[in-house]
């Protein structure tokens, strides 16, 4: 972290002074440099690259550095607005429009302004990623034999390995594609298993990006309410029944937002009611490596019980690690194998080989379970901070379940009734995310995790993105301030 912080200074030191300098001129040596800022040649050359990136700055290598000369004025804008008719006049056709609402999942991924506490984040803090283990492991992996060469599309077939052993089952290797990241998984499960216009059950609520990838696929996401024991089979059924899907997208294990997980007793109910349907069941097993310290033996991958290739499989690295460390499995048996690799390959040719090679250096190092119990006890640590400071502080809400694994919980606001105030209905929870973003806290509205008309006002609060638990507590603290702010108090 001061690495970082030493190399934005040093761009912002350089960047003032490069008017001393006419275009072309020479700046310092980096010798110089690290001997007049008393800072090291690596932040020295990320600084002059930052600023050469910029076009400020010229590199060439033996010489130095120079300003760069100015940039020719920009050429006027042009008129774009004919656009607007071509993107209609594409979609008119359509039976459902493939519109691409992103906001949802722009929530998890934008930066919060400086000293808003995060807990609207969607990945491990930097405190808790294995960082340095990734450095040592990237580093490791670009020395290997043929690192920077092409890899077979499908993957390496240890990394390929690994994961199938992670499934279980009878998942071999060779059912295995190494895709870049979950999300990217996702996406190319829904294209290869339902044509543009047809339905695509969905639990409800569930993670936005999933609903996002599949209306911009011109899919049409259709709810099936979750409780405290995941999915309810009767209402799956149902919803199979009423629409003639073919697809059921779920997350079993510590399910996104609500932490459920999937009871023993309806885990073979979902299997047998897709198959009926001659359905397929998408798992996205996101956060299996994110159990809390307190969870005890974890059930195992849907696809793990099912040999007939219902089961398309999604899991991920990326959330245990690094929101850059883009490296999952896509599992399947079956026909539908040689759809999913025809669209992997369309879309993304390949997986870099070098991050390949990383993960597979990362996971076979004592680093890798070291990290993984590490981040086991912190999590939980994290999430008794907050449901402890949230009871404390916020004891109108109703938090129903407190999961033993994943990054977040799931509030329910309060409704009209009872003397809560009315700002607690209808458009409750923005009004809420709006004040706690005024009082320095950032949060999640839940209103996009619901793909129909959501039974009640919720929110979602990660505690994985948050330095430590003083900062939990301290943005529950500013929670609180919204909450009397849009209460009127």
């Amino acid at each position: 972290m001061q690495e970082r912080s030493s190399v934005a200074d040093l761009v912002t030191v350089l960047r003032r002074e490069l008017d001393r300098y006419s275009p072309g001129g020479k700046l310092p040596s980096s010798r110089a440099l690290v001997d007049r800022f008393r800072v090291s040649p690596v932040t020295v050359s990320r600084a002059l690259a930052q600023l050469a990136a910029e076009g400020l700055v010229v590199t060439r290598p033996g010489a130095g550095a120079f300003r760069a000369r100015p940039r020719p004025s920009a050429a006027p804008a042009g008129d774009t607005s004919w656009q607007e008719v071509a993107l209609s006049a594409d979609s008119a056709a359509d039976l459902v429009p493939r519109s691409v609402d992103a906001s949802g999942v722009l929530v998890s991924l934008a930066a919060p302004p400086p000293g808003v506490v995060e807990f609207n984040g969607g990945y491990l803090h930097p405190a808790l990623q294995p960082e340095r283990a990734m450095a040592a492991a990237l580093a490791r992996a670009g020395r290997r034999p043929g690192a920077w060469g092409r890899p077979p599309m499908e993957g390496l077939p240890e990394l390929r390995e690994w994961f199938a052993r992670g499934i279980g089952g009878a998942i071999t290797a060779a059912e295995v594609l190494i895709t870049a990241g979950g999300q990217s998984a996702l996406a190319t499960a829904l294209r290869a298993l339902a044509p543009p216009g047809a339905p695509v059950l969905v639990e409800s609520p569930t993670y936005p990006g999933m609903l996002a990838i599949a209306r911009a696929a011109g899919l049409r996401p259709v709810p099936v309410p979750v409780d405290a024991d995941g999915v309810r089979p009767a209402l799956l059924a149902d919803a199979f029944r009423a629409t003639g899907a073919r697809v059921f997208v779920c997350q079993p294990l510590f399910q996104n937002p609500t932490g459920a997980v999937l009871a023993p007793e309806r885990r073979g109910e979902v299997l047998r009611i897709a198959r009926a349907a001659g359905a397929f069941v998408v798992e996205d097993d996101f956060v299996r490596r994110l159990v809390h310290e307190d969870a005890g033996p974890l059930p195992a991958p849907l696809a793990a019980d099912d040999p007939d290739g219902v089961v398309v499989h999604v899991c991920s690295l990326t959330k245990a690690t690094s929101p850059s460390f883009r490296v999952s499995a896509l599992a399947a048996h079956g026909p539908v194998l040689d759809r999913l690799r025809a669209i992997q390959v369309v879309d993304t040719f390949f997986v870099p080989r070098p991050l390949q090679e990383a993960a597979l250096e990362l996971v076979g190092s004592p680093a890798w379970p070291r990290h993984l119990r590490a981040v086991s006890a912190e999590l939980k640590a994290r999430r008794d901070a907050m449901t402890s400071a949230l009871r404390l502080q916020l004891p109108e809400i109703t938090l129903a379940h407190v999961p033993s694994g994943g990054y977040h919980l799931w509030p329910r606001l309060p409704e009209g009734a009872g003397g809560t105030s009315r700002a607690f209905g209808s458009g409750g929870e923005a009004a809420l995310t709006a004040a706690a973003l005024r009082a320095g806290v950032a949060i999640t509205p839940g209103r996009p995790y619901f793909s129909a008309e959501p039974p009640a006002a919720h929110f979602r609060l990660s505690f994985a993105a948050v330095a430590n638990v003083g900062e939990i507590a301290e943005g529950v603290r500013r929670l609180r301030t919204a909450w009397l702010e849009v209460r009127g108090r």
